[in-house]
């Protein structure tokens, strides 16, 4: 049995060795296509693999960004799960209730601009899409000279000014001041300048999809453009539709400027827009607690991975696999 045991260690030793032995002569025998992809492997390590890795690692320490850091185990997750009550209270149901109604409804909106747009003679399609995009290219712009001013909390802003001339209300409300508004007007204003990337990646699938397929579903009984665009339409541009889904779930899960813009504050009146972005920003720049920072970094890189796999799993093909 026991040289049963040590044959079985050498045979799956010698394996071991032989596939290294035929991986290095695989990569000998295509060394140039590996030296054109070594460019963005260089840079795929350095920017995004290392610093991934060290962050790992920093999560189990408690560093000042001045000492060393000094190795304290699952410390950090003990805090962030049992005793970090602005976390439990506020940034995670604040970070949820903004992630659900942006990225769902963002993503929906992109997709139906995009699709209407599509409808549109060939002269204007160029002239709509350059106008609903722009607002994600000026976004701190407008928040600062548009939605502050529109929002602002004397009667010189634009929404209390036309409220109290119509009415409806007899003194200014501070809207971004108040817990009650914060938040639903952060969900707002992220909507409407949501239409970015994943905005241009739908309407491109939709300019490309084989005009051919539309002639024969018509052959086939398709009768109207909700037909066309269910049986047709949305199964040739699934990979555009994984692009713009996974953009628009990341970049829910990574806004945090949205709620400091508009309140000016940091953190926010009552924490009422703090999300988690705001708190890993309160503890990485401000307490410079990075360690803990850190740990709160990588939760949130493996629960915007986790939400990713299911996107991918609805609108994902086994191509993409």
């Amino acid at each position: 049995m026991k040289m049963s045991m040590k044959e079985d260690r050498i045979l799956k030793s010698k394996i071991r060795r032989e596939k290294v032995k035929n991986t290095w002569l695989e990569m000998k025998r295509n060394k140039t296509s590996y030296l054109f992809i070594a460019p963005f492997m260089i840079c795929f390590i350095i920017f995004i693999v290392v610093p991934v890795f060290t962050a790992a690692l920093l999560s189990f320490t408690s560093f000042n960004s001045i000492q060393p850091p000094k190795f304290v185990g699952l410390l950090n997750f003990k805090i962030m799960f049992s005793q970090d009550s602005v976390l439990m209270k506020y940034v995670i149901p604040n970070t949820f209730k903004f992630a659900i109604f942006v990225g769902p409804i963002g993503y929906a909106m992109q997709f139906l601009l995009a699709w209407l747009i599509n409808q549109l003679p060939k002269k204007f399609k160029k002239l709509y899409v350059m106008a609903i995009y722009t607002p994600s290219i000026a976004g701190g712009v407008m928040i600062s000279t548009v939605w502050v001013v529109l929002f602002s909390s004397d009667r010189l802003g634009y929404l209390n000014n036309l409220l109290i001339n119509l009415g409806i209300i007899s003194h200014p409300i501070a809207w971004t001041q108040s817990p009650d508004y914060l938040l639903g007007i952060m969900i707002f204003v992220t909507i409407w300048g949501s239409m970015g990337v994943g905005f241009l990646s739908l309407f491109a699938g939709l300019q490309n999809v084989d005009a051919t397929l539309y002639e024969a579903g018509k052959i086939d009984g398709i009768k109207n453009n909700l037909q066309e665009l269910w049986y047709i339409t949305l199964p040739s541009m699934k990979p555009q539709m994984l692009f713009a889904a996974v953009m628009s779930i990341v970049g829910s899960l990574n806004a945090g400027q949205i709620g400091v813009q508009l309140s000016g504050q940091n953190p926010t009146p009552n924490y009422a827009g703090q999300l988690i972005q705001n708190h890993i920003e309160d503890y990485g720049f401000i307490r410079y607690e990075l360690g803990y920072a850190t740990a709160l970094t990588f939760m949130l890189l493996i629960a915007a991975y986790a939400v990713t796999k299911i996107t991918w799993f609805f609108l994902g093909t086994k191509e993409d696999e």
